[in-house]
């Protein structure tokens, strides 16, 4: 399946370690039947993912595969092969049908030590081997949005600084989180999202080979929120509030009119967020 190089609207979801090997294949059966009724998604308006664990990743991605809604890996080791007991390469991600990966979750920096030259090493290797980074970004707690977006602004240089130091660049879907919120009972509110985004967005735009990198929201997203959100934000990064594919289809629909309402209904192509 080719992916829509812009498309109006993004929409993922990992399933971090929720989900047993069944469960999460009942998920993605459920996932690619509704991706493939659902017009937005047909028409390449809304880019649809799931992340499911590694040991889940082939069969997700056959299952998912012709539907419009694609799998991708939640983490990537930075070398493509040698002696390193326990990880996955980007080239067997892209082998076993990964098409996106997620690289510096807030977890993996709070929990196993990743630091930044990791992250973009790790960036790195997603663009040399054909996947599109899901690169998570935030700040780790409450202040303005003038902090917020001079952190994630460096978490993101310092991303591609070190992938473009080994001549590799892509496409790169930037994930805000404040780490703050991942987790709680509420997101951060819709103004205050929808001003760090447009700073973020804004400087993404500027970087070489990025012009078609997307900014979307994660942490404590859910049904209810996109709709609230100014349109330089893309979409939604989900976690366990889009685990019942009902949920899934609302947020689906709610992107769709929120796509109808600012570009016109049929949109089949990318806008450029409003000024």
């Amino acid at each position: 399946m080719s992916l829509p190089a812009k498309p109006a609207a993004i929409v993922g979801v990992s399933l971090k370690m929720y989900f047993g090997h069944a469960r999460t294949l009942d998920y993605c059966r459920a996932v690619a039947a509704l991706a493939a009724a659902h017009p937005a998604v047909q028409r390449g308006d809304i880019e649809l993912f799931i992340l499911p664990s590694f040991t889940a990743l082939p069969e997700s991605a056959a299952l998912l595969a012709g539907s419009g809604a694609a799998a991708g890996a939640q983490d990537i080791f930075w070398e493509d092969e040698g002696a390193y007991t326990g990880e996955v390469s980007g080239t067997t991600i892209a082998e076993l049908g990964g098409r996106y990966v997620e690289v510096g979750h807030a977890e993996r920096r709070r929990i196993f030590g990743e630091d930044d030259d990791v992250v973009g090493l790790k960036t790195a290797a997603a663009y040399r081997n054909g996947l599109v980074p899901v690169l998570c970004v935030g700040e780790p707690q409450q202040g303005s949005a003038v902090q917020a977006i001079a952190h994630c602004v460096r978490e993101i240089d310092s991303a591609l600084t070190r992938a473009a130091s080994l001549g590799l660049a892509g496409r790169t879907i930037v994930a805000y989180e404040p780490q703050w919120a991942i987790g709680a009972a509420e997101p951060a509110t819709p103004a205050f999202i929808g001003e760090v985004v447009r700073g973020i967005d804004a400087h993404l735009q500027t970087l070489p080979g990025q012009a078609a990198s997307r900014v979307i929201y994660g942490g404590s997203a859910g049904p209810g929120l996109i709709d609230q959100l100014d349109t330089a934000v893309a979409g939604l990064f989900l976690g366990r509030f889009a685990h019942d594919p009902q949920a899934l289809t609302a947020i689906l629909d709610e992107t769709t009119e929120r796509l109808a309402l600012h570009f016109g209904a049929g949109v089949a192509s990318w806008a450029q967020p409003s000024a």
